[in-house]
């Protein structure tokens, strides 16, 4: 399972990990499986490990007063898990990540990652990249939900992530898209159509 993590990390980096570095993930990271349903995170907790899905699915969300998922991330393999701001900061996450599909993930705790990995060179340029990537990554979450149409919203998640649209219940699908499932249903209708 390390082998898909080291593979990951070497498509990454400006250069091939040592087998040194290699070594140092495989005692750093364990190997955690997850049954659907089962929490990675819930809200309140303070977020102690980061994750890298091996295999399976997740969904990162809040719940607002009347109860309703408002779903902020999804999580397929070759995919970081976790709340970043509560792992580093040592604060309590307001955010729940639950297991879709039974996943395996290569977990990391605070204390390996600091004891183990931290002051490493691969791994500083690997935190830069993914904290690039996820900046990215938000701005233009934050740019389609600003600007799109639903239906433009539905296309770009098309595009950019089509594998998500098999992975998860339409009403995941539709919460991350900030739209009911209703009109989710009604597009993927008229779109079919066509």
């Amino acid at each position: 399972m390390h082998s898909v993590l080291i593979e990951y990390i070497n498509a990454k980096l400006s250069t091939k990990l040592t087998e040194e570095e290699s070594s140092a993930i495989r005692s750093a990271f364990t190997l955690k499986k997850y049954r659907k349903h089962q929490y990675f995170l819930q809200e309140g907790e303070v977020c102690k490990i980061a994750g890298f899905v091996v295999k399976g699915a997740l969904k990162q969300f809040t719940i607002d007063d009347s109860g309703k998922e408002n779903i902020l991330g999804l999580f397929i393999e070759n995919w970081w898990v976790g709340d970043r701001e509560s792992h580093f900061n040592g604060t309590p996450s307001p955010y729940n990540i639950s297991v879709v599909e039974d996943s395996e993930i290569l977990i990391i705790t605070k204390t390996e990652l600091n004891d183990k990995l931290k002051d490493q060179a691969f791994m500083i340029e690997l935190r830069r990249l993914l904290t690039e990537k996820q900046a990215f990554q938000l701005m233009k979450m934050v740019h389609s939900t600003k600007t799109f149409t639903a239906e433009q919203r539905l296309a770009e998640l098309e595009k950019t992530y089509p594998e998500f649209l098999q992975r998860f219940a339409q009403h995941i699908i539709a919460s991350y898209l900030g739209m009911t499932k209703e009109t989710l249903s009604r597009i993927r209708g008229q779109a079919s159509k066509k």
